[in-house]
């Protein structure tokens, strides 16, 4: 890669907002609405990562524990039940292609950002990066991504997760559950007349194992 890719790349689209914002659920479920396909997929797969052995770390099977509960017309991996994390992803990801016939997968995490962006969920183009926050090798995971930025990056990451509050947690995984199952709900009713594709990235955000 030359210095002018190097500078100059673009990042994919992505759509912040808060999950105290009156119309949190409503803006996600549209936006990610946006972000599924124009066509229908053979199989649409939600791989939520993380563990409920730490707090900030368990917003991922949070939500997939959540999502189950809403049966959405898609195909459900990591739960607080059977969660996905660093020991098992490798082999979930290699189940999850010999199982399904080119699914559309969005994944979902816990992820570290600067103390203004605590609370905001990202929806977005693009795979997350489980593991890059406390400099795990692991792989990307998803089409699109759903996160939620649980606490503070850039000091005893893995301190910091242990002490994240659980009421934070729930009520972010609520939001991204609920947007989640309205917008895989709608889709394949109707396309989006406009594939508003916004970037707004003001934080360098850290997805966790």
């Amino acid at each position: 890669m030359n210095l002018r890719d190097k500078f100059f790349q673009k990042k994919p689209a992505a759509y912040r907002i808060h999950h105290e914002d009156t119309l949190a659920m409503q803006t996600l479920s549209e936006r990610l609405s946006v972000l599924l396909p124009a066509r229908r997929m053979d199989s649409i797969v939600i791989v939520c990562i993380g563990t409920d052995r730490s707090t900030g770390d368990a917003l991922g099977p949070l939500v997939g524990t959540k999502l189950q509960q809403l049966k959405p017309k898609a195909t459900v991996y990591g739960t607080l039940e059977s969660p996905v994390h660093a020991v098992n992803l490798n082999d979930v990801m290699t189940s999850i292609h010999q199982q399904h016939t080119k699914p559309f997968i969005i994944g979902i995490d816990a992820c570290l950002g600067r103390l203004h962006s605590v609370g905001i969920i990202t929806a977005g183009e693009g795979p997350v990066k489980p593991g890059a926050g406390v400099k795990k090798e692991l792989p990307e995971v998803g089409d699109i991504h759903l996160t939620g930025i649980v606490n503070v990056s850039g000091f005893m990451e893995y301190f910091v997760l242990q002490n994240t509050r659980l009421n934070l947690v729930m009520k972010m995984a609520d939001v991204m559950a609920n947007g989640l199952f309205h917008s895989i709900g709608s889709f394949g009713l109707e396309t989006p007349t406009e594939k508003n594709r916004v970037s707004n990235w003001g934080d360098d955000l850290l997805q966790l194992p």
